[in-house]
């Protein structure tokens, strides 16, 4: 478990942008900054967090946002994107980023890169993972970052799907090969959070 934290903070520091310090200094607008969806009936409007658009430009986001077939987009002071977009237009990005999960626990189970991870179930809005590992082999691997990329894809889909910040969580059950018993139970972000203060 110790290791896993370990890992797993370890990526988030790589992974992070911001500071502790940084953080600190954000305005409450800004730590509190949440998902609004209104699925019309016609059109779907989102407001997606800064996080989500760190390493981009304005020029990108509405180049890829135009891509997918977003009628509008604006980027706010805040560094929150606007969408517009037709209900087919969600539609097809939510089918989209649903094959992106599948294909992710794909790989995670039949890659090179990951040598632990034996099967992967998971339920229908793909907020919880039952990941079936190689204890051993987990323990005394980096596989952990596996997980950290599954929950970011999980993560995002739940963003686009319409959950409130506060509501975006994925849950990761690690479950012994051998035994069939579950070993851990880890809930993101809030694990990387506990992490990172406690470290």
């Amino acid at each position: 478990m110790k290791k896993t934290l370990f890992i797993i903070s370890t990526a988030l520091l790589i992974l992070t942008a911001c500071s502790g310090e940084e953080e600190k200094k954000q305005s409450a607008d800004q730590k509190e900054q949440s998902l609004a969806v209104d699925k019309g009936l016609l059109n779907v409007e989102l407001t997606l967090p800064a996080e989500f658009f760190e390493d981009e430009t304005p020029e990108e986001i509405e180049a890829a946002a135009k891509e997918k077939g977003v009628k509008e987009v604006k980027v706010n002071p805040d560094g929150s994107v606007y969408y517009k977009m037709s209900k087919s237009a969600h539609k097809k990005m939510m089918k989209e980023m649903e094959e992106s999960i599948v294909s992710t626990v794909d790989d995670l189970v039949n890659g090179e890169d990951f040598k632990s991870f034996k099967e992967i179930s998971y339920n229908k809005d793909f907020t919880e993972f039952d990941v079936t590992v190689d204890t051993e082999s987990f323990e005394n691997s980096f596989d952990a970052f596996g997980l950290m990329g599954l929950a970011y894809v999980s993560m995002f889909y739940s963003a686009f799907d319409g959950k409130s910040s506060d509501d975006i969580k994925t849950k990761v059950n690690l479950i012994d090969e051998e035994t069939g018993e579950q070993t851990e139970s880890m809930v993101f972000p809030d694990v990387m959070e506990e992490d990172s203060k406690n470290g």
